[in-house]
């Protein structure tokens, strides 16, 4: 692969881990970015980093991967990262989320998830704010941790850097031909060997000049909402989520930071009904300001899970897309992975469960 370059579209976490991994094994590798680093996905997260997806097994696998890569990563990169752990705890409602937690469970921890389920008493146990509306039980896994999503996208910036990969900021990519190897940007036209698109939300009309039709959904705005000072004495909690609403809370110093699907058009109707459901989850919150914290556009694929692939070259195309949500979460393993499928190594890892194909579209 001596002599081969690879343009890496996308400056967020999932671009950077994929620059860094290629530039620290030998290749030339040129990052293009058209904001800053990190500007898009990756500066609307809630800096949570866990291993357990509920009925995505393939997703948890992506995470356990890449929980052990932050773990790893005083020694590689060599760069100090916040890991605070926190726990992560889902609570039902219903019987039919209970049962479907169990019939996930064999697959969950197939994957290397380490989860369970906890009695209703366990988990106000470990989350003292839910309040006493009926719950059934709880899935609860202690791999979750508390990180800082600008700290990881600088760590993978430098280390990429000192690799020996360029990384190119406010150079908007205006078209590629896949074909021929050519990247036409707002900064002039750029030749490589091998093209990744890594661009997030910007993804869906990239991947479809190249050839590959990833059923990508449209761009979906994240928006995460914060509240006023706690009380000093309010405990610290699990990153917890309210399974039949979508309610997903953790601490954030001495406020709390708040998810709920996503606002849509009508955003003021959407806040109103997060703090209905955070009144009705917490009855001791009820009544706090909810201000506005982080917002950002998301990929999305239909099935909430990542699309990891290569098309045949030469020149080669790879596209790392479609995350919904779970970038931060399987950064890592994407960057290994696409480093893999480019130097046509094992990965490891069943990447046909990831690549655009029958499986994932039950065409044939």
């Amino acid at each position: 692969m001596s002599g081969q370059r690879v343009v890496v579209i996308g400056g967020g976490v999932i671009g950077l881990s994929i620059a860094f991994h290629l530039a620290e094994a030998g290749i030339d590798t040129t990052l293009l970015e058209q904001g800053t680093l990190g500007s898009g996905a990756s500066r609307a997260t809630a800096d949570v980093v866990r291993a357990y997806f509920a009925g995505n097994p393939v997703s948890s696998a992506l995470a356990v991967r890449s929980l052990d890569a932050y773990h790893a990563f005083p020694s590689r990169p060599g760069i100090d990262l916040p890991l605070r752990q926190v726990g992560y705890l889902v609570l039902f409602t219903e019987p039919e989320q209970v049962e479907a937690f169990e019939a996930d469970l064999p697959a969950q921890r197939a994957a290397g998830v380490d989860v369970g389920l906890i009695s209703a008493e366990e988990a106000r146990e470990r989350n003292p704010l839910i309040g006493g509306f009926p719950l059934r039980a709880a899935a609860y896994s202690p791999q979750a941790y508390i990180s800082d999503t600008t700290a990881i996208v600088t760590a993978y910036a430098r280390a990429a850097e000192q690799a020996g990969a360029r990384l190119r900021t406010g150079c908007p990519v205006t078209a590629i031909d896949a074909r021929a190897g050519r990247v036409r940007t707002t900064c002039g036209e750029i030749g490589a060997d091998a093209i990744v698109c890594a661009a997030g939300a910007w993804s869906a009309s990239l991947v479809r000049s190249a050839g590959v039709d990833l059923p990508l959904t449209e761009p979906i705005e994240q928006e995460l909402l914060t509240t006023d000072p706690l009380p000093r004495d309010t405990p610290d909690i699990p990153v917890t989520l309210h399974a039949a609403s979508g309610l997903l809370v953790r601490m954030r110093d001495d406020r709390l930071l708040i998810g709920m699907g996503y606002p849509g058009r009508d955003r003021e109707s959407w806040r109103r009904k997060v703090a209905e459901q955070l009144a009705a989850t917490y009855p001791s919150l009820a009544g706090l300001t909810l201000r506005p914290a982080v917002t950002g556009l998301r990929d999305a694929s239909p099935d909430k899970t990542a699309f990891i692939g290569r098309r045949p070259g030469p020149p080669a195309f790879l596209y790392a897309t479609g995350f919904s949500g779970h970038g931060l979460c399987n950064a890592p393993a994407a960057g290994e992975l696409v480093r893999d499928l480019y130097l046509n190594q094992d990965p490891g890892f069943d990447v046909t469960a990831l690549a655009m194909g029958p499986r994932r579209t039950g065409r044939p």
